[in-house]
């Protein structure tokens, strides 16, 4: 009697047999599979890293443009320490590296954790993660664009006549890179309101029962992760309560295909 080959077997005994094979598999080799995929991950960014080094002092000069625009035409920046103007563009160089790399990274990980997954699972996680990368891109150009010059404005606005403002290199860096990551992980709300959904903590009905509550951790959020100014603080929570609405809308389509 002949055997069936594994490419001939149905899905979910398949599934079935990849699962057990998971299983069995010792836990070094499963170490050995992720350090692959690190060693990866690490080449591209070394790689990235020193394609973008010579273009390090203009990617620089764009970042600081936002900034340059509101200081006064007698006002420049400054660069209080002898290594900031390497260290600087240095670090910007990496997160840039870092930021472009990223669907990368995110794919090496995803076909990490791929045969671990079922069917339906795989089916609800690519586009989830593609949603991540493109919501978290979309999150950084919306605090560059948007938020920055909005931000900059006011804090020259309110300065004293008979100050100068002078910003540190380092300092202007420290604060946009962290606008970055504050902006680009909160636009990731939809994201996470639809996981807590799909995989039942929450239902759509108990935050809408709870948007108001929802609302005032928007804001009192954005009271501490943003500059202690109003704008900024109301230029985040707008977007977390648009976001939650947006997630929670998908949510809602999700639940009644389910019930269907």
């Amino acid at each position: 009697m002949s055997q069936l080959s594994p490419s001939q077997l149905p899905g979910p005994i398949l599934n079935e047999q990849s699962q057990t094979q998971l299983e069995e598999m010792p836990i070094t080799r499963h170490l050995m599979i992720l350090r692959r995929h690190l060693f990866k991950i690490v080449a591209i960014l070394i790689a990235l890293f020193f394609c973008l080094l010579p273009f390090a002092n203009r990617t620089y000069q764009l970042l600081s443009e936002p900034l340059r625009a509101q200081l006064p035409s007698s006002s420049t920046m400054i660069a209080t320490d002898v290594t900031a103007t390497f260290m600087a563009p240095f670090k910007l160089n990496f997160f840039i590296a870092l930021m472009i790399a990223m669907p990368f990274i995110i794919y090496q990980l995803w076909t990490f954790v791929k045969p671990a997954l079922y069917e339906k699972e795989k089916s609800l996680a690519l586009p989830l993660l593609v949603g991540s990368i493109s919501l978290f891109y979309a999150g950084i150009a919306f605090a560059y664009f948007v938020a920055l010059p909005s931000i900059l404005h006011f804090f020259m606005s309110v300065s004293p006549e008979t100050v100068a403002p002078m910003t540190d290199i380092n300092s202007y860096l420290a604060f946009c890179l962290k606008l970055f990551l504050v902006f680009g992980l909160t636009f990731e709300i939809p994201i996470i309101t639809l996981l807590l959904i799909l995989i039942g903590v929450v239902s759509t009905q108990q935050l809408v029962e709870k948007r108001r509550f929802i609302i005032v951790g928007c804001f009192f959020i954005a009271m501490f992760v943003t500059p202690p100014d109003a704008i900024s603080m109301v230029m985040l929570a707008i977007p977390m309560w648009l976001l939650f609405e947006a997630g929670l809308f998908f949510g809602k389509l999700i639940e009644r295909r389910r019930a269907v």
